[in-house]
């Protein structure tokens, strides 16, 4: 990857790879008491390699010990995960536990509030980190506060590891490969759900929106921090409400964590050209829905700057509660890309079931697993999903239930 500021090598000694070898665990879950974490720690139960060795961690002995006797309850023929006690306000627990695995998954947010301190101990330990954030100044902030130190040590920080963003981020990345080379590029996705809010999803949501000038202001030092890539363009398009004529539905931009993401993906990547555009819709059936929206999202952006009212919001729903198992099978989710390159006209899809917890719940395991057990390319930092792990994520993915599908070429 060149840039033409922010890139330079520090002197410190990365993690050697005996020492990650020796660490008593291969992957810690940290939250696995939380529904999600338990939704991760089942995953991962079912599909640990032979051989592998895992933890669940937290705060709370007896819930922890708790979760350990369901997972061994489950299936009594696999071994049951270890027990490590951290919290997020003791830093020597953190310290202890990023150095006690090779890879960290967490599943503990809003992670402006309980993130960052995990962050530093994997990346002052040469220890891989994953996490399910969708918050922009979340992930600006950690590339600024320790990019470099885990360049360093050699960790490998990769952040919206869920359904945001590894549906968008991995989309592109598949689409990418059905067009010409070395062309310029115009992709939008489109992103279509049936499934109940994630409780976790909409408190970091509103959280975001009180801190617009916070999140625009981390934004701007990370661009100065890490500058453009070399000799390539990478832009976002915003776009409009609009009615599609390729896909036949109305679309509406999308303020999500997702773009940002493609692009560093873009950025990073020489594969996606010389020059590359994206913009990222939601895909709803009617005008009438697409202006209910816009006037919602507007609603509550308002409304999160007002302390008070932001109050209330977030009391109306639980961000440790998520929907039923029957709730969750009858949900899915997609996602359509359109790529324009070279006079041609690609779309492809990426689709599952339930986005917020079912499929998020795998896509965080597997993104743990993929970096603590596959052959991947030896880089270090902050890093997106499609730069850390490609092709091999990717098929972990599908195994795990994802499609990814060309529609037309």
């Amino acid at each position: 990857m060149r840039y033409n500021r922010g890139m330079s090598e520090t002197s410190s000694q990365p993690a050697s790879e005996a020492d990650k070898s020796s660490r008593p665990f291969d992957l810690v879950l940290y939250g696995a008491t939380g529904f999600t974490g338990g939704l991760v720690a089942d995953y991962l139960l079912r599909t640990m390699p032979e051989g592998g060795s895992w933890a669940v961690a937290g705060r709370n002995r007896t819930k922890l010990d708790a979760v350990v006797a369901r997972l061994a309850a489950t299936d009594p023929g696999v071994p049951a995960p270890g027990v490590v006690i951290a919290d997020t306000e003791d830093p020597d627990t953190l310290a202890a536990l990023a150095r006690s695995a090779r890879v960290v998954i967490t599943t503990v947010g809003p992670y402006l509030e309980y993130g960052e301190p995990l962050v530093a101990a994997c990346a002052e330990a040469g220890t891989d980190y994953v996490d399910l954030t969708g918050e922009p100044e979340f992930v600006d902030r950690m590339y600024l506060e320790y990019h470099d130190k885990a360049r360093a040590s050699g960790a490998r920080i990769v952040h919206a590891c869920g359904f945001d963003s590894i549906p968008h981020d991995l989309g592109v990345f598949y689409t990418m490969k059905q067009v010409p080379e070395g062309v310029p590029v115009s992709v939008y996705g489109a992103v279509h759900a049936d499934a109940q809010f994630s409780g976790g999803t909409f408190h970091s949501a509103i959280g975001q929106f009180a801190r617009l000038r916070d999140a625009g202001r981390a934004a701007r030092l990370r661009r100065e921090k890490q500058g453009r890539p070399l000799g390539r363009r990478i832009r976002s398009v915003a776009g409009k409400p609009h009615h599609d004529g390729v896909l036949g539905r109305w679309l509406v931009p999308l303020p999500t964590i997702d773009p940002q993401i493609v692009l560093r993906s873009a950025a990073a990547l020489e594969s996606y050209g010389p020059d590359f555009t994206y913009s990222h819709y939601a895909s709803v059936g009617s005008p009438v829905t697409a202006t209910a929206g816009l006037v919602g999202v507007g609603a509550l952006a308002v409304g999160s700057q007002i302390g008070p009212i932001r109050s209330q919001i977030l009391k109306r729903i639980d961000r440790g509660a998520g929907p039923s198992e029957s709730r969750r099978a009858r949900s899915s989710f997609d996602v359509t890309f359109v790529a324009l390159a070279g006079g041609r006209r690609v779309v492809t899809r990426v689709s599952g079931g339930d986005p917020g917890y079912t499929e998020t719940s795998m896509m965080i395991a597997e993104a743990g697993l993929c970096l603590a057990f596959d052959d991947l390319p030896r880089l270090s930092g902050q890093l997106t999903t499609a730069e850390a792990m490609g092709d091999s994520l990717l098929e972990r993915v599908e195994r795990g239930g994802l499609t990814f599908e060309v529609l037309s070429t």
